[in-house]
């Protein structure tokens, strides 16, 4: 059977950012946007990294690949690693079914780079804000393991 070593990003990354002289590799400006209409979702992003700032769209099969497209899209030409990075696992879990669609949902992913895995998680009552998240933290991860090597 195989075996893998799936790395807590979401803790490591909770770690790095208490310490008082963490920067990170890059910022959103103001958040993202997403436009879906049940056919071709549609996410729009502002990234801001080393002193650019680029402002990119795309479109996915759903929401959640749209945010994740655009957010390689947009970064992919600062941290060209991110190329090789890889959503292989999805999953979404209600945490309270008795509140309804106003419970908090808590989304993990899981990426890979060829050499590496780990996982990310958040949680929201927003199923695409908690993915969103995800999705940063899993391509600043990226950033900042290549930067490691």
């Amino acid at each position: 059977m195989l075996n893998f070593e799936i790395e807590d990003a979401t803790k490591l990354l909770s770690i790095a950012r208490s310490m008082s002289n963490y920067e990170p590799p890059f910022k959103i400006i103001g958040t993202y946007r997403l436009i879906d209409n049940g056919e071709a979702p549609e996410a729009t992003v502002q990234v801001e990294a080393k002193n650019r700032i680029i402002h990119e769209a795309s479109n996915g099969r759903g929401p959640v690949d749209a945010l994740a497209k655009v957010l390689k899209k947009s970064l992919t030409p600062l941290f060209p690693e991110l190329a090789r990075v890889k959503l292989v696992d999805y999953r979404a879990n209600i945490l309270d079914s008795k509140r309804g669609t106003s419970t908090e949902v808590d989304v993990t992913i899981i990426f890979n780079d060829g050499d590496r895995v780990w996982k990310v998680n958040a949680f929201s009552e927003n199923i695409n804000e908690a993915s969103f998240r995800c999705l940063l933290d899993g391509f600043e991860y990226a950033v900042l393991i290549n930067d490691k090597k």
